[in-house]
């Protein structure tokens, strides 16, 4: 066997590596944003239910909730080339956040104040834009 046969394996796969790159670099900075607000949640439930009229609970638990997706989503954003199919379940949960924050301040759901009925469709817009560049770079690497 050629050298250039016993490397062409390896070659293909760095440049797949190198193919997946924009995508492992949004899925890790939506789990950064997300497992930070996560914590925030978590650690300043008190004062910051009291910034957006939410209840110190309610954001707890959705603390808690981002912490854990948050670590799942770093964890797929650490794999050489990640997952078409996990990928494609952390567009799709995102979208489904999104699509939930917008609507729940348009039905009342939680009844924030002035600056949470502003907060939640922005942390929406952001979610939503993440989902945006995952799909293109997944598409992109040709998936």
């Amino acid at each position: 066997m050629t050298t250039s046969q016993t490397s062409a394996p390896s070659t293909a796969a760095a440049g797949r590596t190198a193919a997946a790159r924009p995508l492992r670099v949004f899925l890790a900075l939506d789990a950064a944003v997300t497992a930070v607000n996560g914590l925030i949640y978590l650690v300043a439930a008190g004062p910051v239910g009291d910034l957006l009229d939410l209840s110190p609970g309610l954001l707890r638990g959705i603390g808690v909730f981002l912490t854990v997706y948050g670590g799942l989503v770093a964890l797929l954003a650490s794999r050489p080339v990640p997952s078409a199919t996990a990928t494609k379940v952390v567009i799709e949960a995102n979208l489904l956040w999104a699509v939930a924050s917008v609507v729940a301040v348009l039905f009342g759901w939680f009844d924030p104040n002035t600056v949470g009925t502003v907060w939640i469709p922005l942390q929406a817009a952001v979610v939503a834009g993440f989902a945006f560049l995952q799909i293109n770079s997944l598409r992109a690497l040709g998936r």
